[in-house]
């Protein structure tokens, strides 16, 4: 008995000090409320998802990834990250022999060398060899106004005139261009207390960046708009809702001021989910130009953005605190729009994917 008794005084004194050593990192309650749960672990209807990064695609990967979509409900995977040339070719083939309606390819464009005599035309010739291969569309990185420097040394801006052939070749060919410009805004704003992703950069220091590291924040989402109305022909589907999912009224007038521009919901479900009356009616206003697309490929995630699309849940967590410190509620969104943010869009935007493996209505 008192054996027992000196083992609990020292475990209560451990569990104390840990707890008045605890980080905050580390702070992470359970919440004590009770509502009514509905997980949605399979969406309701089949998906397509517009925003996924895969670089091994061979037949033995490829399968795996589709008994992890058959789960989930997923019609159709976008890869991203095709590349050009023979790398693309090779992933395209892989496709074909065995899994020919499930995956689409989108190419990518190396920017190095731009200023040297005749890139403009070398980069939308192999571009638009790519689609004649089967490239569905074109995927730019953030690289691109952040890293890519021209022959001259000078940062390679996003609306460079210089570029101006690659996104012209897009309209000529009838695919789109999804294209990821910057980070978050609070990345370039002070790291203090009032910075919501205070967090996320103190346990991701790498993301931080200075006022002007390697342009204000502004003048690169400004370059990509800049380029969004220099080519009106060409379809741009801006990833992450264009880091204005916090902001949907700002995001909805360069929706009315853009009508080539879409937007992908990958790695943005927190910010909706924290407005659900706010993003219900955007949904509503926009619903013809908004595409599910997830982003990292991590099969355990995706119900959290069902979730949030198709019940009424209050207050239940996403599933990175580091992301988001707050609770989620869900939209509820009526099935017509489910259908059009699921596949119709897709299908709309995106040429050749196979209709088939989507409901006709």
């Amino acid at each position: 008995m008192y054996l027992k008794c000196v083992l609990a005084t020292l475990l209560f004194q451990f569990t104390t000090v840990s707890c008045q050593d605890m980080g905050f990192e580390e702070y992470n309650p359970k919440s004590t409320l009770v509502v009514p749960i509905n997980e949605v672990k399979k969406a309701k209807y089949p998906f397509i998802d517009i925003h996924s990064h895969q670089r091994d695609m061979s037949a033995l990967r490829l399968k795996d990834l589709i008994k992890d979509m058959d789960a989930l409900n997923e019609g159709v995977m976008v890869n991203l990250s095709g590349g050009s040339g023979e790398r693309i070719q090779k992933m395209l083939k892989s496709i074909e022999e065995n899994y020919p309606n499930r995956f689409a390819v989108f190419a990518n464009v190396d920017f190095d060398g731009v200023g040297n005599k005749g890139w403009s035309e070398k980069a939308s010739a192999q571009l638009e060899k790519d689609i004649r291969n089967g490239a569905k569309g074109l995927k730019i990185y953030k690289s691109l106004g952040l890293r890519y420097k021209d022959s001259d040394g000078n940062r390679l801006a996003i609306d460079d005139s210089r570029l101006d052939p690659i996104w012209a070749k897009c309209a000529e060919m009838g695919i789109p261009v999804l294209i990821h410009a910057a980070d978050p805004k609070s990345f370039w704003d002070p790291m203090d207390g009032d910075n919501e992703r205070w967090l996320e950069l103190k346990t991701h220091s790498r993301r931080k960046r200075s006022a002007t590291d390697p342009a204000p924040w502004e003048q690169i989402i400004q370059e990509q708009h800049n380029m969004f109305r220099k080519h009106p022909k060409t379809k741009f589907i801006n990833a992450h809702m264009g880091w204005y999912a916090n902001n949907l009224a700002k995001l909805g007038e360069l929706m009315d001021a853009m009508p080539n521009m879409y937007v992908g919901i990958g790695a943005v479900i927190a910010e909706l989910g924290r407005q659900p009356k706010n993003a219900s009616l955007f949904f509503q206003k926009y619903q013809d130009r908004i595409l599910f697309g997830k982003d990292s490929w991590k099969p355990n995630e995706f119900p959290t953005y069902f979730r949030v699309l198709e019940t009424d849940d209050e207050y239940f967590p996403y599933y990175k605190k580091y992301h988001a410190f707050w609770a989620m509620y869900g939209l509820n969104l009526p099935d017509e729009i489910l259908k059009k943010v699921y596949y119709k869009n897709a299908l709309d935007l995106i040429p050749g994917l196979d209709r088939g493996l989507f409901p006709k209505d």
